[in-house]
């Protein structure tokens, strides 16, 4: 007879695929998605070369989008814009009919339902190329801040459902905040681009977005990749001017400092699945090097592990098609 051993038998619990679903700890919905969207005057779908499957939108396919998005079931999009002409102040930023408050105003028509947020920033709408108002190669903060928060304005009076400002400016949330309180928005939330770092996998979005720095770089103004403290009080801040939810940006590389963030605070985070980690997964899945659909949910279950509310992602039309086929539209 051969002698009992003593230890535990964790794969009583994997034997088969109810199973595991049963006792599976971290779940992840359609609802919880976002979906980045490029709207531009030129009419039509204008594919980015850098991330295969995205598209610049003008405004009657973005028309077709929402009807799209709502057949899917994804709940909200984040809308960044192609302006047609670019200026020092980056006028089309707040401009009443600018690109993305045209695209609220159709998008508000046509799906009554969808949840839209706006980029706020200057970058692609100035010919420098960075977020804030540019005095000789200076990146100048104080000044930057009333034409970010005429532009958060804009795209509230537009229709948005929440503002969030990616520029990275000290004290935005607090100009934003009291712009639209003043003019009696005080229901419109804001989502900051609370802890968004200088980052190489930012670089197919330069493509997307028309927004490539025409001189130097951005980490005057974006965090250092090394720093987590920072991030805590980057989101501290921007908690005490008003900010009513945080994100984090990248997502993949940054799932520590998420986590970090989701050990102190009780608002709802988001994370940003940015360009550069989307045209990895496809890279490397058009050489038929790895399985696409389980590559992206596996990332889509750690962000939400740890700790993610929200994920901004351009795989999520992919996503809720992949949960579209699990039971219930978990998995």
């Amino acid at each position: 007879m051969a002698m009992a051993l003593a230890f535990d038998r964790h794969r009583r619990l994997r034997g088969n695929k109810g199973l595991r679903a049963m006792v599976r700890e971290t779940r992840l919905s359609v609802l919880q998605l976002m979906y980045p969207v490029f709207v531009t005057h030129e009419p039509g779908r204008h594919p980015v070369g850098a991330m295969p499957g995205v598209d610049h939108l003008g405004l009657e396919a973005w028309r077709r989008e929402v009807h799209d998005l709502a057949e899917l079931g994804v709940p909200g999009v984040i809308l960044f814009g192609l302006p047609a002409v670019k200026d020092d102040v980056s006028s089309e930023a707040y401009a009443e009919n600018g690109i993305v408050q045209q695209a609220i105003r159709i998008a508000r028509q046509e799906n009554p339902d969808l949840v839209i947020a706006t980029d706020v920033c200057l970058c692609q709408y100035n010919p420098a190329g960075h977020c804030g108002i540019v005095h000789g190669d200076e990146i100048v903060n104080d000044e930057s801040l009333s034409l970010i928060a005429r532009t958060a304005l804009s795209h509230a009076q537009a229709g948005a459902d929440m503002v969030a400002p990616s520029d990275m400016m000290d004290g935005r949330i607090a100009a934003i905040r009291a712009m639209l309180d003043s003019h009696g928005l005080v229901q419109t939330p804001i989502l900051s681009y609370a802890v968004k770092y200088a980052s190489a996998f930012y670089g197919p979005f330069r493509e997307a977005a028309n927004s490539a720095p025409a001189f130097g770089d951005r980490r005057t103004y974006q965090m250092d990749p090394a720093n987590v403290r920072e991030a805590i009080l980057e989101a501290q801040s921007d908690l005490d001017e008003g900010a009513d939810m945080l994100m984090v940006k990248p997502a993949l590389a940054y799932q520590d400092v998420l986590r970090a963030l989701r050990d102190r605070f009780e608002v709802p985070l988001a994370t940003y699945n940015v360009s550069g980690e989307y045209a990895m997964v496809k890279a490397a899945a058009m050489q038929g090097w790895i399985d696409e659909r389980r590559i992206v949910m596996e990332m889509m279950t750690g962000f939400r592990r740890a700790g993610a509310d929200v994920i901004i992602t351009y795989f999520a039309k992919d996503v809720a098609r992949y949960l579209r086929e699990q039971e219930g539209g978990l998995v």
